[in-house]
C-alpha cells in the first residue's frame, strides 16, 4: 500500500503538471478569457484522484492499526518511508538504491540512509552530474509524514543521520509489554520443510550429527515463532545393501526373531559383526544380496525384520531427540523407493537420460557432475533418492521453501539435484525457495576433527551424559546446590548443560568449522549459554527481590510510561526493538550466529543501563525498598521477554532459579 500511495503522488503530479501548465498558457493568452471546460474537467479529475489517494492512505493506516500488537520492523518501515522519498526525490532513476541501516556512532543518530551516493554513482552513468549532497537533500525534503522520525541531519559526502521519536519508541516498547512479543504480520502462511539431523538406522548418532540437529531445529522454531506452517523432517537412512546382512545376521544369531523380540542391546556392535562377516565370508555374502532383493520385494518376513532393527535405531535416537527437545518426523529413504520409479521416468520421457557404461545419467545445465539415477545393476542411489524426496516436498507437500541442513561437503550434490529439478521445470527458483544451509565441522581442542582418545568418532548419547556431569560440576562450585531445592538443582543442571551445547553450536557462523570445548562454553564470561542464562536469571529476579508480582507489572505497562531521558535507558530501548529487524535477517540469510550476537549484545547493553540507572532504590542500613522506579522495571520487563522469545528459538530452557 506504501508503494501504491506513492505511485498515485507521482502519476497525480505528473498527469496535472503537463495538463494544468498547458491550461496556465493559455489562461495567459488575454483572447482566452471565459471559463474553460478543460479547466473544470482538470479540477474533477483532480479532486476524484485525491479521493482515491485518501482512501489508499486510510487503509494503509488502518492495517498499521490492526496489526498494533504485533512488533514493528523498524528498520523495515524506515525502508519504506526513505523508498518513497528516493522515489519521489529520483522519479525517472529506474530501481534506486535503498540503504538503512542501525547507525554505528549513536551520538550521529539511530539509523542512517546511504543511498545518495550510489544515487549519485548511478546518475553518472547516464551521464548526469548530481552531488550526493544535493541528493540527500532532495531525499529529506520528499519524505513523507510519519510516525518515528523527529529529524534529519546530512553528514559527510552524503550520509543522511535518523533521529528517532522517543514518544514513538516509548509506545512501541508499552505495546511490547502490554501484547507480549508478538512477530510483524506475514503477508501469506507458507509451507516450510526442513530436512534436518538424518542419522542411518543401525549406526550411533555421533558428533557429526550434533550440527544438523541443532541447528535444524531452530530454524524450525523461527519459522514456527514467525507464523509458517513447518513440516521437520527427518531423512533417515534406512534403506539399501547394508539391510541385507543385518537381516542374515540377524536370522543367524537370532532365529525365532519373528516369535520373540531379538535383545539386541549395542546395534552398532551388531553392525560391526555383520560387516566382518559380509567382507570375510562368500556364503553369507551372497545371503545377503539375496536378503535385499526379498526385503525390496517386500516379504512379510523380511520387513519384519527390517522394522525390529528400525525400531532399535529409533529408540536410540529418541534418547538424544528427548535430551535436546527436538521433535521430528521420520521419513527415511524407504518412504520414497515408490516414488523413485516415477521419477526417473519422468526424466526418461522428457530425454534428458542418458547411458553411460551400463548407469542411467542425467546432466543438468552448468553443472560439471552428473547424478546417477539408475546403476549399472539396476538399482537407485542416493541422488535417486533425493530427487524423489524434493519431487515429494514439491507436489505433494506443496512447499514454498525447503531448506536441507547437512554438513557443506554435500553442497556440490545439492546443487546438482537443484540445478535437474529446475531443468525439468519442478520449480521456479524465483517463485519457490529450495536451499541448502550447508555447515563446518566439529574440530577438537586439537584443531582436529573431533574423536575418542583411541580415535573413534565420539557418540552423541556420550557427549550429552559428560555435559550433565560437567555443568552439575559447575553448579556445585557456584555453591548453587546450598542454595535451589534437588528439583530446581537438576532443572539447572540440564539448562546449563544442553544449552551451553546447542548455544556453542549457533554461536558460531554455521558455514565455518568450530572448536568444541565444555571450558569455554561452560564459562559464565562472554558470549556463552551459561552467562546468557544467568543474565536472564538475574534480570527476572529485580522484581521479585521488590516484591513486585506479575499483576503489578502488568498493570504498569497499562499505566506506565516507559521514560527513555537517560542515555543508557535510550540505548537499552533501542536495543530491545531491533529483535524483528534480527529475525528478518536469520530469515534471509539462515545464519543463527547472528541470534546470539544480539541476544548477547542485549544482555550486556542491559547491564550498562542496570549500573548507570536504579531501578530499586534500598535503604543502605535496612536493605528495605524505599523507591521503585516502575518504568525502568518495565524496562527489566520488556528485556527478559525479548531474552526468553530468543532462547526459545535457540531452544534454550532458562529455569527461575539458578
Amino acid at each position: 500500500l506504501s508503494w501504491i500511495c506513492a505511485m498515485c503522488k507521482k502519476m497525480l503530479f505528473k498527469i496535472n503538471q503537463s495538463r494544468l501548465s498547458a491550461e496556465v498558457q493559455s489562461l495567459k493568452n488575454p483572447q482566452s478569457l471565459s471559463p474553460s471546460p478543460r479547466l473544470e474537467e482538470l479540477r474533477e479529475e483532480n479532486a476524484r484522484l485525491k479521493y482515491r489517494l485518501n482512501i489508499l492512505k486510510r487503509s494503509l493506516e488502518e492495517e498499521r492499526t490492526h496489526c498494533t500488537k504485533s512488533m514493528m520492523n523498524i528498520n523495515q518501515r524506515l525502508q519504506e518511508i526513505f523508498g518513497e522519498a528516493i522515489r519521489a526525490s529520483c522519479p525517472d532513476l529506474d530501481n534506486p538504491p535503498l540503504a538503512v541501516t542501525p547507525n554505528q556512532q549513536p551520538k550521529f543518530g539511530d539509523y542512517q540512509c546511504n543511498s545518495a551516493m550510489a544515487m549519485a554513482q548511478m546518475l553518472k552513468t547516464q551521464g548526469v552530474k548530481a552531488n550526493p549532497r544535493e541528493i540527500a537533500q532532495k531525499i529529506i525534503q520528499n519524505l513523507p509524514d510519519n510516525e518515528l522520525i523527529q529529524k534529519t541531519e546530512i553528514a559527510g559526502p552524503g550520509f543522511i543521520n535518523i533521529h528517532l521519536k522517543r514518544m514513538f519508541v516509548s509506545k512501541l516498547l508499552t505495546n511490547l509489554l502490554i501484547n507480549g512479543v508478538q512477530p510483524p504480520p506475514l503477508a501469506s502462511r507458507k509451507k516450510v520443510v526442513v530436512d534436518f539431523s538424518s542419522p542411518n538406522i543401525a549406526k550411533e548418532m555421533h558428533v557429526g550429527h550434533l550440527r544438523s540437529t541443532i541447528i535444524g531445529d531452530s530454524m524450525c522454531r523461527l519459522f514456527e515463532f514467525l507464523g509458517y506452517d513447518v513440516l521437520r523432517l527427518n531423512h533417515v537412512g534406512d534403506w539399501g545393501t547394508q539391510f541385507g546382512m543385518l537381516i542374515a545376521h540377524l536370522q543367524d544369531k537370532f532365529p525365532d526373531y519373528l516369535t520373540v523380540s531379538p535383545p539386541i542391546g549395542d546395534l552398532q556392535a551388531f553392525y560391526k559383526e555383520s560387516k566382518k562377516r559380509f567382507d570375510e565370508e562368500e556364503d553369507f555374502k551372497r545371503r545377503a544380496y539375496q536378503c535385499v532383493v526379498r526385503l525390496q520385494s517386500k516379504e512379510p518376513d523380511f520387513i519384519k525384520a527390517w522394522n525390529l532393527i528400525c525400531d532399535v535405531s529409533r529408540k536410540e535416537f529418541q534418547k538424544v531427540y528427548d535430551c535436546l527437545d527436538i521433535q521430528i518426523i521420520e521419513r527415511g529413504e524407504s518412504y520414497y523407493q515408490d516414488m523413485m520409479t516415477e521419477a526417473v521416468k519422468e526424466f526418461e520421457e522428457r530425454g534428458l537420460v542418458q547411458q553411460d557404461e551400463g548407469r542411467k545419467i542425467v546432466f543438468a545445465p552448468g553443472q560439471p557432475i552428473p547424478l546417477t539415477v539408475v546403476k549399472s545393476d539396476g538399482g537407485y542411489t542416493y541422488d535417486t533418492s533425493d530427487l524423489a524426496a524434493l519431487r515429494q516436498r514439491l507436489f505433494e507437500e506443496k512447499a514454498d521453501v525447503i531448506i536441507y541442513v547437512t554438513d557443506s561437503g554435500q553442497g556440490t550434490h545439492f546443487q546438482v539435484v537443484f540445478a535437474a529439478a529446475q531443468m525439468i521445470g519442478w520449480y521456479d527458483p524465483q517463485v519457490t525457495r529450495v536451499e541448502h544451509a550447508g555447515f563446518g565441522v566439529v574440530l577438537g581442542e586439537d584443531k582436529k576433527k573431533f574423536k575418542t582418545r583411541s580415535g573413534d568418532t565420539v557418540r552423541l548419547m556420550d557427549l550429552l551424559e559428560e555435559g550433565l556431569k560437567r555443568s552439575m560440576d559447575k553448579l556445585k562450585d557456584k555453591e548453587r546446590d546450598k542454595v535451589l531445592t534437588p528439583e530446581e538443582l537438576i532443572k539447572a543442571q540440564r539448562a546449563v548443560a544442553f544449552g551451553c551445547i546447542k548455544y556453542a553450536d549457533l554461536s558460531h557462523n554455521r558455514i565455518n568449522d568450530y572448536v568444541f570445548s565444555f571450558d569455554k562454553m561452560l564459562d559464565d564470561r562472554g558470549n556463552t549459554a551459561a552467562y546468557l542464562l544467568y543474565a536472564f536469571t538475574r534480570i527476572r529476579s529485580i522484581a521479585r527481590l521488590a516484591n513486585i508480582d506479575e499483576a503489578t507489572l502488568r498493570k504498569a505497562a497499562e499505566t506506565t510510561e516507559v521514560l527513555l531521558d537517560h542515555e543508557k535507558e535510550w540505548k537499552l530501548g533501542k536495543c530491545i526493538l531491533r529483535f524483528p529487524e534480527i529475525l528478518q535477517k536469520i530469515l534471509d540469510d539462515l545464519l543463527l550466529h547472528t541470534l546470539c550476537d544480539y541476544l548477547y549484545e542485549l544482555a550486556t547493553t542491559f547491564t550498562e543501563f542496570y549500573d548507570n540507572c536504579y531501578c530499586v532504590e534500598k535503604d543502605r542500613q535496612t536493605g528495605e525498598v524505599v523507591k521503585v522506579n516502575m518504568w525502568r522495571m518495565l524496562l527489566c520487563e520488556a528485556t527478559a521477554a525479548i531474552m526468553a522469545k530468543g532462547f526459545d528459538i535457540l531452544g534454550l530452557k532458562p529455569v527461575q532459579r539458578m
